[in-house]
């Protein structure tokens, strides 16, 4: 530190610094990749094999596929809420239509939601108890098949 400083300059400088170093590791701690994990999804058309990022804290869950341009055709997000309750999304700061799939504990689809409004805030019921939700690019559900009563087949999902 300069010595000609004066205290009160001195605080404000390490106040500034532990500032600028909070933010970084919180950047930081949000710019960790999400654990992949692959993901079966069972339709009348046959299974379809996905890889997906799994959100399985209130952070991951909370922040979701925001802000992404793009989801991959294989690809999606499952997030994981450890216990079987009725849950609603909604689509703030989500740039692409996405079509969620809400999961029972068994693995069965209870409902879907096809092609979620961009950035809306209405919410989206599961319609019932759901210990997981799978979001897929908007029109990919359709693509496959997928429809309630299906069977999602991952590892937190019992039969």
């Amino acid at each position: 530190m300069n010595p000609y400083l004066r205290p009160a300059h001195r605080l404000a400088l390490l106040a500034l610094a532990s500032l600028v170093f909070s933010c970084l590791a919180m950047a930081g701690a949000s710019a960790m990749p999400l654990r992949v994990e692959p993901l079966e999804v069972a339709t009348v058309r046959g299974v379809f094999h996905f890889k997906v990022e799994v959100a399985d804290t209130d952070a991951t869950r909370e922040k979701g596929l925001m802000f992404r341009k793009a989801v991959a055709a294989d690809r999606g997000m499952l997030f994981d809420f450890k216990a079987a309750r009725p849950v609603a999304f909604w689509m703030k700061n989500t740039l692409i239509p996405l079509d969620l799939l809400f999961i029972a504990p068994d693995g069965h689809v209870i409902s879907i939601a096809r092609n979620a409004v961009p950035l809306s805030e209405a919410p989206i019921p599961s319609g019932g108890a759901v210990l997981g939700v799978l979001e897929l690019r908007g029109g990919r559900a359709a693509e496959i098949g997928a429809e309630p009563g299906d069977k999602v087949r991952e590892r937190i999902f019992r039969p």
